[in-house]
């Protein structure tokens, strides 16, 4: 109904207020209000991160990537450039970003800080050129560098408080570290961040699988009853669809037998945010295609689906790759948007992309977004990535109106730190519960 007011009367609901802070192309970003939920995929090229605007004003930052400048992918053309330039590192122009943005551009703050997994795409990596806090006990890289310059409330991960799934992190973070340069020294120095914010009176928390009250919107939830967020997912627990009740998707770990062992990735974190009829989907490196000699449970993208249904808005998970984005998800989720947070040549794989793109998998229209596509990626796939994506290259903003019931997916330059629009697409309409 909204959609059909706009479209008949635009400039009376201009007036109102109600369409006032949808942009145009070439105009500066119209400032969040409140009643707005805005959804900001930040795009440094250097891994994911995203900061979310809840409709009362309650932040919340989703990873905060950052690769390790000695990592030899960031040498090639398989890689994203660092965005907008070189002259900052990723956890800055993170922070720069949020300063721009949020409510409160003079005392910027972030309510909820959630890392999914502990991937440096995903959180950051320890290097040892990295610069030092100036408490001198860690270095910043990702969430330890946001953290040192903007307060964070309460921090979520997968592993608090004894960071021993499925190994002892803590102790053994170099003997298992699934390829990631110095993880050892990675996570020594995240728990060193921790332990130092702690005392400065950062929370810390792990996230509960099955909640819609963990994390809440902290300034006037009274205002938004149509306002949650649900936790999906957390290690091995993934919500049921009913109630906040879970079930143990993984056995209980064989310590003498790793290749039992679920990976870092389908431990990741998975949340779905609603506001009235709009649902959004959102799940780190979660993956759901299950290749020759893998075991059957690392698809955790199907029971997810199970108990998500159909969304509005979906990020891909593990950025598109070929092991994630399942048929099942797909065809459950129905998403009219899906949004790829990408840096790497295989950001979507060609199979993941036809998948999305099917409308035999589920019919009706559906627009996609991309934070970087690479020319790589573009030369093996050919022209169905052109007739996919309405965006190829931006931060990408997800602007849902009061109540819920329309939104826009505005995209901002990345090649400046001034940010204007790009790009505006919509109105689209909330599909409802």
């Amino acid at each position: 109904m909204k959609i059909l007011l706009y479209l008949l009367f635009p400039c009376t609901l201009m007036g109102t207020g109600i369409f006032s802070q949808v942009p145009v192309a070439g105009a500066p970003l119209p400032a969040w209000q409140k009643g707005y939920l805005d959804l900001h995929h930040i795009n440094t090229g250097r891994g994911s991160s995203a900061f979310y605007i809840l409709p009362d004003g309650t932040t919340m930052l989703v990873d905060a990537g950052e690769i390790s400048p000695l990592d030899s992918r960031t040498f090639t053309p398989r890689n994203s450039k660092l965005k907008p330039d070189d002259s900052h590192k990723p956890y800055e122009w993170i922070v720069r970003y949020i300063q721009q943005v949020s409510p409160n551009k003079n005392k910027a703050v972030i309510d909820y800080a959630l890392i999914t997994h502990f991937h440096d795409d995903h959180f950051g990596a320890w290097y040892p050129d990295a610069p030092e806090a100036a408490s001198g006990k860690f270095k910043l890289t990702g969430i330890t560098g946001v953290a040192e310059l903007l307060p964070i409330g309460t921090l979520i991960d997968r592993g608090y408080p004894d960071y021993n799934y499925p190994y002892d992190i803590k102790k053994q973070a170099d003997q298992y570290g699934g390829g990631e340069i110095r993880f050892g020294h990675t996570m020594g120095n995240y728990f060193n961040f921790l332990s130092a914010k702690q005392q400065a009176g950062m929370k810390v928390a792990g996230l509960k699988a099955g909640s819609r009250r963990q994390l809440r919107l902290r300034h006037d939830a009274g205002a938004y009853p149509s306002f949650y967020i649900q936790n999906v997912k957390a290690n091995q627990w993934i919500w049921t669809g009913k109630d906040s009740t879970v079930v143990q998707h993984f056995p209980a770990i064989d310590t003498a037998n790793r290749a039992s062992w679920p990976d870092e990735n389908s431990l990741s974190l998975a949340l779905t945010i609603n506001y009235g009829p709009f649902t959004y989907y959102t799940g780190g490196d979660n993956p759901g295609n299950v290749f020759p000699g893998d075991n059957r449970l690392r698809d955790v993208e199907t029971p997810m689906a199970k108990a998500i249904g159909e969304v509005d808005v979906a990020t891909m998970d593990h950025h598109g790759n070929r092991d994630a984005v399942n048929e099942f998800q797909v065809r459950t989720f129905k998403p009219r948007i899906w949004i790829g947070q990408s840096w790497s040549a295989d950001h979507p794989g060609h199979e993941v992309l036809i998948r999305m793109t099917n409308t035999h998998i589920y019919p009706g229209p559906r627009d996609l977004f991309a934070t970087n596509m690479l020319d790589a990626n573009r030369y093996v796939i050919g022209p169905l990535i052109d007739r996919a994506y309405k965006s190829q290259q931006g931060h990408i903003l997800v602007r849902v109106l009061p109540g819920g019931a329309v939104y826009y997916v505005i995209i901002l330059d990345d090649s400046t730190s001034a940010m204007p629009v790009k790009a505006v697409f919509g109105p689209y309409e909330s599909k409802g519960k």
